[in-house]
């Protein structure tokens, strides 16, 4: 049920609607136990997709799971991820082809618009610490003279 109010609050920020009261919904939920269950959810996806689409999810969840992160914050992240990695879309692409890789797409913008000043340099080394842990390090080769 959470999944569902969560998206639904997505949708409606999205399309400019209120979500107070659809936010009184979650105010009370337990966030922190949710996101170790995100994790485990984002790693088969990102080693689906690869160590580039999956680095904003992975910075996502970080400013998720920040303590400083606002409740509409953490929802829009969470239903973003979710809506991302979850096989049901509410525009599948095997049936709208292109657009229905872009309904996933809508939503990483839209959130990150949003949280994009909260992606500190402290996130982003967390973000690609985890990418390495499920991707092996990146090496840059310097040429010497």
């Amino acid at each position: 049920m959470l999944t569902i109010i969560c998206i639904t609050i997505l949708a409606y920020w999205i399309l400019g609607k209120d979500v107070k009261r659809l936010l009184a919904k979650v105010k009370n939920v337990d966030w922190r136990a949710r996101f170790q269950k995100m994790m485990d959810k984002m790693r088969p996806y990102a080693l689906k997709v690869g160590r580039t689409a999956a680095r904003p999810l992975v910075q996502f969840y970080y400013v998720m799971a920040d303590e400083r992160t606002t409740l509409l914050d953490r929802v829009l992240i969470y239903a973003a991820i979710l809506y991302t990695i979850s096989p049901v879309s509410l525009l599948p692409a095997a049936v709208y082809k292109l657009l229905g890789v872009l309904d996933e797409g809508v939503a990483v913008v839209y959130v990150y618009r949003k949280v994009k000043d909260k992606i500190t340099p402290e996130i982003k080394a967390k973000a690609e610490s985890k990418l390495d842990e499920w991707f092996g390090i990146e090496y840059t080769l310097i040429e010497g003279r």
